[in-house]
């Protein structure tokens, strides 16, 4: 069993270097720019859209309960379109900063658990097989497989979704990386 507090720098190494990487995958390399569409005729459906008095949250569209969704009414507005979910953010420009800090944030929590996870299972000195098997997979659940979810529930094209996962299998690689190489002897 090896300590958390001996996994200190290998957690805190791991997640500067995903934090790093994941900053070239999406702002150097040109395989995530066209992740995102822009929103036809958006000079028309923005003042619609603040007409209607839009707050921060996540909105679905047509909008019913279960019992609605049987329902004529509710059937022809699916059938006519569009059907979606929309998030809204809150107006102003988009925050970078905070949204980097809660990047290299939850880049922590993941290499925290990862650590968690391989900790209480290999001991010190462990064979370097164990060690990157073990927090890749850790890693790989929590930044590959969890982007799964958006393509099933949010509706996200699976071309996107599976950019995602492939991201999360190289941040998961890097992080097993940090880890082999800082594990205790």
């Amino acid at each position: 069993m090896v300590p958390l507090t001996a996994l200190w720098l290998p957690i805190l190494l791991s997640a500067v270097i995903v934090f790093i990487a994941s900053s070239i995958l999406h702002m150097v390399l040109p395989y995530h720019r066209s992740d995102y569409q822009p929103l036809p005729d958006e000079d028309k459906i923005l003042p619609v859209l603040r007409a209607a008095g839009l707050k921060r949250g996540l909105y679905i569209f047509p909008f019913g309960t279960h019992k609605d969704m049987k329902s004529p009414a509710m059937t022809e507005k699916y059938k006519q379109g569009p059907v979606g979910m929309m998030t809204v953010f809150p107006s102003g420009p988009p925050n970078m900063g905070k949204f980097m800090g809660l990047w290299f944030g939850y880049c922590l929590i993941v290499s925290a658990v990862a650590a968690f996870v391989a900790g209480p299972i290999l001991r010190v000195g462990a064979h370097h097989h164990a060690i990157f098997h073990t927090v890749g997979l850790a890693a790989f659940l929590a930044y590959g497989v969890g982007t799964l979810s958006n393509g099933i529930w949010k509706g996200q094209p699976w071309s996107g979704v599976t950019k995602e996962v492939i991201d999360g299998l190289v941040y998961a690689l890097l992080t097993a990386g940090a880890f082999t190489w800082l594990w205790p002897r």
